[in-house]
């Protein structure tokens, strides 16, 4: 955790509550860390170019936090530097609540996750909207190759801070593409699914160990 994270999360109420709860001089060793600015790391940008899929939080004028989860094909959230992100706003039920909420108010939250390594990066961060109808040379930029989507727009991210979570609670999840590149884990999932409904090829999940795998669970 960088000291920028702490104090862009840990507000006055928030520290009060770890003190309350006896973990506030765990976490008030980051304060004296020297980070003017939040800069993504070689693993942090291999880690976001991988994703497929994040969720994002905005905040609208009334004040109430709205998520969403954007996705598109590997890659389609660009690491633009160190510290800038940038994605393609594909046209879907046009209702433009995250659109509408960050033409107000810039402040945004990602999290991004990898859920077969049962890893978690969370990006607090601020964000712009350039309309494709009055740049769309910029905005196609974005464009994934050979992804079919109309673009209305484009995404600019600028992070302000970044931290990456703890393994726990996170379930290990597969793609159907995951799990036909890995035979083990096709294996596995079929003959745990004929182990408990008799009807064989049905995949299921479990909280036995994964041949081959280092994970414990799967769903």
């Amino acid at each position: 955790m960088s000291r920028r994270y702490s104090d862009v999360a840990f507000t006055p109420a928030v520290r009060a509550l770890q003190e309350a709860q006896g973990s506030r001089n765990h976490y008030a060793r980051y304060d004296a860390l020297d980070e003017p600015d939040a800069r993504l790391g070689p693993g942090e940008r291999a880690f976001i170019a991988a994703r497929d899929g994040f969720y994002i939080a905005t905040v609208s004028q009334t004040g109430w936090p709205y998520v969403q989860f954007r996705g598109g094909p590997p890659g389609f959230l660009k690491v633009l530097g160190e510290a800038d992100l940038g994605f393609a706003d594909f046209r879907g039920n046009r209702q433009y609540v995250t659109a509408g909420n960050v033409s107000v108010e810039d402040r945004v939250s990602l999290f991004m996750m990898d859920y077969p390594g049962r890893r978690r990066l969370k990006v607090f961060g601020r964000m712009r909207a350039v309309d494709g109808s009055v740049d769309p040379e910029h905005v196609n930029r974005f464009a994934p190759p050979g992804y079919r989507a109309v673009i209305e727009r484009a995404f600019l991210i600028r992070v302000e801070a970044f931290d990456w979570n703890c393994p726990q609670h996170i379930t290990p999840r597969f793609t159907s593409g995951e799990i036909a590149a890995e035979p083990a884990l096709r294996e596995w999932i079929c003959a745990e699914a004929q182990e408990r409904t008799g009807q064989p090829g049905s995949p299921g999940a479990s909280a036995t160990k994964v041949p081959g795998l280092s994970q414990e669970t799967t769903a």
